[in-house]
């Protein structure tokens, strides 16, 4: 239609607004449904493959539903390493980096945040610039000095040299700098409080949603480190999870089952982690990404 003037006549608006064109909901729904199977299948065919015999695993087609030789695998698995030491020994390796490194980090990104000092650019452009490096270029230098310690064979050569990593530091600086007001740290230093005492009881609790981002990431990172046991741990009792599976393997007689039922045991601390610092990820990872 149009008006007197000639001019075409806008369509009144609604009361819920402008319409917008219908589109098609289930194409986007069958895409996100079609990714996520995809993401998960190898995690869903682990823990099936962990409940087969090794004729079973290589069948054509591979079996899609859980089988009955859990048992068998994990007695073949406990035959095969110290399977339970390993287990242990990866827990406590992963949770000493990731209480390190949520200390330490987090002391080295306030100090970068707040402080002025000499050389702040430098030394901060340095822990950049260490981000980029190869992660095989330390391989033999790290080797040279825990040799030099005496800690080759020893828990402490894995998580010591891991205790501050470059992503927590700058993670944690970028953090604090857009989510700790300066002038909340100038009103607790005029009532009195030291600085350590500033940070730990008042920066420190605010700092929860970097805290489990920087956690979690630093736990799986340790949890699945294969490299670093590889060099420095020599006997079978001390191998983490990683090192201990890749033992396993043979050119002619792998266990597969027992393998999978190993990886699949290695899996479950990772979950569990997920599933009680999925909140805090997002949050620290999305903090300072909307502002208003």
């Amino acid at each position: 239609m149009a008006r007197a003037d000639g001019l075409p006549m806008r369509p009144a608006p609604t009361r819920d607004g402008p319409r917008r064109p219908a589109g098609r909901p289930w194409l986007a729904w069958g895409l996100v449904i079609a990714g996520a199977l995809v993401l998960v299948s190898p995690l869903y065919f682990t823990f099936v493959f962990a409940t087969q015999d090794r004729a079973a695993i290589f069948d054509t087609p591979p079996p899609l539903w859980f089988g009955d030789a859990a048992g068998s695998n994990l007695r073949l698995l406990q035959e095969r390493l110290p399977f339970w030491r390993n287990l242990g020994m990866s827990l406590y390796v992963a949770s000493m980096t990731t209480a390190l490194n949520l200390l330490l980090c987090s002391l080295a990104g306030y100090a970068f945040a707040i402080y002025e000092f000499r050389f702040k650019r430098a030394l901060f452009a340095i822990v950049l610039g260490s981000m980029m490096l190869p992660a095989f270029l330390h391989m033999i230098p790290s080797f040279m000095v825990m040799d030099a310690l005496g800690w080759i064979d020893e828990p402490r050569a894995l998580y010591v040299p891991a205790a501050a990593s470059a992503l927590g530091i700058f993670l944690m600086r970028q953090y604090i700098g857009s989510a700790i007001p300066p002038d909340l740290i100038d009103a607790a230093r005029i009532d009195g409080c030291g600085e350590f005492r500033i940070f730990w009881s008042i920066v420190l609790p605010l700092l929860k949603p970097a805290l489990g981002t920087l956690g979690l990431i630093t736990f799986i990172a340790s949890w699945n480190n294969f490299v670093a046991p590889l060099v420095v741990m020599r006997s079978a009792e001390h191998y983490t999870l990683p090192l201990a599976l890749r033992s396993m393997q043979a050119p002619n007689n792998t266990e597969w089952g027992a393998l999978m039922m190993g990886s699949a045991i290695a899996m479950l601390p990772l979950l569990v982690a997920y599933l009680f610092s999925a909140r805090r990820l997002v949050a620290g990872l999305t903090s300072g990404a909307v502002r208003g």
